[in-house]
């Protein structure tokens, strides 16, 4: 089926008066009355013809060739009318999309046929046959599936080059915070581009704007001034968006755009999304130093729709040599303590400019004369976010008014912190004064002194300055630092190895896609081979040139996939050789539209039919949709059908109805529609031969908007109308099928 079908000439008046006069005996049985020229329905239809064709038996009473519908599987199993039209009239039904690749394959290729399965049995049990539609087509495919098989590889940056802890998800989701919605984010091994993990994000029928589901990041730092980066890649199991935000205003821009867009598109394959001046100028600049900034990531924009997101990285642009300083405030010029906390502050802590090593502050500490244990005078640093795989110099200017003693804890015993040969807790033993033996304090006196350690595999971490372990003793701290040990770290930040992507050559993508074809093909047609018995192998592989369709490369699609990009002419040369070694006694089709309307075409598929069979491959049969409307030019609908049967094939009318262009037709529509059925009908016995007869497949059973949601809205296309009732179509087609007019040999009586 196609919906952009154009079909352009005129019914033959001649034809249409000789069917609306019906014949001169049944014009002497029965009178049609009046006829009407307001917009009518069936139930507006004189009488007499009312009565003739209800008094019509069921249409495949009147043919012994295969009669098929096209249904809706959801109709027929809530619908009693619906359903009990087609198990009386019809011998074959075809599904409209459940046995299309979209429905049937899901975005990790597995086949769900719980569905059919329900259904199958009852339409056996109703005497109808499975007419499989479709194995092979451009449209209605899961592209989302396809396309993920032939994304480009993706190799992982070098890691520890971010400013972002746990931006591969290796640690779970340790430093990622999610507001609301927990449930729906988890850490997957199901995809990852960075390690072997990645952030999954299920977004239910809750999405409906951007910020209905939020992930913050963790914290990092930011300089003043400095430019900055912000990387990931995203894929989805769809057309999905993602966008960025700052919940602070430390940044230039709290809400950024990407390449001037408010959200990027996100798909099934990986993507790599970047925020930097470039791509958001203005927008990634520090405007002042924060050492605990972050972002968050904005999903909700579209619902029912699935994440992976991976390789989150924060980069300084703008990182030089010079050493940045981790601890805020470390050098207490602000003149206060800020962020700095006192949870134990002895006889008193102040910032004052009689404590300093240089600048215009320093700390000043005092022990209360109580003092015996290190915790009762202690003040706190503000919680640091590092690079595990950085090493960090510690350091601090110190001196007493008399001999004292100090030591450096880490609330919270943060895991993996310090080097190999020192214990792994909150009071650790380290080298705090370069003597080559590690002790659990330092020592003081009244004149400066540079305390440094080096600290290794941390990830977060807090200072804790504990001097209360003597009595009356004052304490002097400056110029606390936490700097990189070697300052080039920063500066190789820029030139950071990151996450590469690699395509597949065309004979790569070939192979996969090829395989992707066979596999796709033999398992649908071996599972529903005890129900379907003949096959649309390949749909619509023609242009309105009449040349096979060559399509193209979308990796951003979700529906859209052509098979023969990748594979070439032979593509449905495979697909006819695998329908046929999973079922040797089906018939197996080829089906087209428009080939009444453009016979370019319609000689187009006949030729790639032959060049199908010289390769090896045997086609049974050709479809013609025949999607046609009331100016549907009559003489070239004989010419489709005497080119067809002149391939000695079998040939179906795989998708017959006939638009009137309103949903509310005058009478003379309706029996210029009957008319036509009847034209097809008569066309299709006439030209075909009895042995190449396959069948008639009407595409739609009924007017009722239910079935026409998508497919000729606002129209009445088919036999029966909105309310189930026959339509003078109904009896067009079984007058076309009986090859007479049936009721001409009905009583003249009327049966009230």
């Amino acid at each position: 089926m196609n919906m952009k079908i154009k079909i352009k000439n005129i019914l033959s008046l001649i034809l249409l008066a000789g069917v609306v006069s019906l014949n001169s005996c049944y014009d002497e049985k029965m009178e049609w009355g009046d006829t009407y020229t307001h917009p009518a329905t069936t139930a507006e239809l004189p009488l007499a013809l009312k009565e003739a064709i209800s008094r019509y038996e069921v249409l495949k009473n009147y043919t012994d060739f295969t009669l098929g519908a096209g249904i809706d599987f959801t109709l027929y199993q809530n619908n009693a009318a619906y359903s009990d039209i087609v198990n009386k009239n019809f011998t074959e039904i075809t599904p409209g999309n459940e046995m299309k690749h979209y429905s049937v394959v899901d975005n990790k290729g597995a086949l769900n046929f719980t569905l059919l399965d329900k259904v199958f049995p009852m339409l056996k049990a109703s005497g109808l046959t499975v007419y499989g539609h479709t194995l092979v087509w451009h449209q209605n495919q899961n592209a989302t599936y396809l396309n993920g098989l032939i994304a480009p590889t993706i190799i992982p940056g070098t890691p520890g080059s971010s400013l972002i802890l746990n931006g591969d998800f290796e640690s779970g989701l340790d430093g990622w915070d999610i507001p609301y919605y927990k449930e729906v984010v988890s850490v997957t091994t199901d995809e990852a581009i960075d390690g072997t993990h990645s952030m999954k994000v299920e977004v239910g029928d809750f999405g409906k704007g951007k910020y209905d589901m939020q992930i913050n990041s963790p914290a990092f730092s930011i300089i003043k001034g400095h430019r900055y980066e912000i990387s990931f890649f995203i894929k989805s199991e769809g057309a999905g968006a993602v966008g960025l935000d700052f919940p602070n205003t430390d940044l230039t821009n709290q809400y950024p755009y990407t390449d001037g867009k408010e959200l990027a598109p996100t798909s099934a394959v990986w993507t790599k999304v970047t925020y930097n001046p470039t791509f958001t100028p203005d927008g990634m600049v520090a405007k002042a130093d924060n050492s605990a900034i972050t972002f968050r990531l904005l999903l909700g924009a579209v619902a029912n729709m699935t994440y992976y997101i991976d390789g989150v990285e924060v980069i300084d642009l703008d990182a030089s040599a010079g050493a940045f300083n981790y601890v805020e405030n470390g050098d207490f010029e602000t003149g206060d303590l800020a962020p700095w906390t006192a949870p134990n502050p002895g006889a008193g802590i102040t910032v004052t400019t009689a404590a300093k090593f240089e600048g215009s502050y320093g700390l000043q500490a005092i022990a209360s004369s109580t003092s015996d244990n290190d915790y009762k005078l202690q003040f706190q640093s503000s919680s640091m976010n590092l690079d595990p795989l950085t090493t960090y110099t510690l350091s601090f200017q110190i001196k007493s008014d008399v001999a004292g003693s100090g030591r450096i804890s880490f609330p919270g015993n943060p895991a993996g912190v310090w080097s190999s040969d020192n214990p792994k807790n909150e009071y650790p033993f380290m080298d705090w004064e370069g003597t080559g033996t590690a002790t659990r304090v330092f020592t003081t006196s009244p004149s400066w002194k540079t305390i440094s350690v080096d600290i290794t595999n941390a990830a977060t971490i807090q200072l804790s300055f504990d001097l209360g372990l003597l009595p009356d003793v004052t304490y002097f701290v400056d110029d606390v630092k936490l700097v990189d040990k070697q300052p080039a770290t920063a500066q190789a930040r820029k030139l950071r190895a990151g996450p590469i992507s690699i395509e597949k050559t065309p004979e790569e993508k070939a192979e996969i896609i090829g395989t992707a074809l066979e596999s796709w093909i033999s398992q649908m047609v071996t599972h529903c081979k005890p129900y379907v018995h003949a096959w649309d192998v390949v749909n619509e592989p023609m242009d309105d040139s009449g040349s096979l369709r060559t399509g193209e490369e979308n990796l951003q699609s979700t529906d859209i996939f052509y098979w023969q990009y990748y594979l070439g002419k032979d593509y449905a040369v495979t697909a006819f050789k695998t329908a046929r070694a999973a079922d040797p006694a089906a018939k197996l089709f080829i089906n087209d539209y428009n080939l009444e309307y453009n016979l370019s075409k319609c000689d187009g598929l006949i030729d790639y039919v032959k060049y199908i069979e010289s390769q090896g491959a045997q086609v049974d049969g050709i479809g013609t949709q025949m999607h046609l409307s009331l100016d549907s030019d009559t003489s070239k609908i004989v010419a489709m059908f005497q080119k067809l049967a002149a391939t000695k094939k079998l040939i179906k009318v795989s998708e017959l109805d006939i638009a009137i262009g309103t949903n509310s037709p005058t009478l003379d529509q309706y029996a210029q529609q009957a008319a036509l059925y009847q034209y097809v009908v008569d066309a299709f016995k006439q030209y075909v031969p009895a042995n190449q007869r396959y069948g008639i497949t009407v595409w739609g059973v009924s007017d009722n908007a239910d079935e026409h949601t998508y497919w000729l809205p606002d129209d009445a296309p088919c036999l029966w109308d909105a309310n189930y009732e026959r339509k003078h179509a109904y009896k067009g087609f079984a007058d076309g099928l009986a090859g007479k007019d049936i009721s001409a040999d009905f009583p003249g009586d009327l049966i009230y």
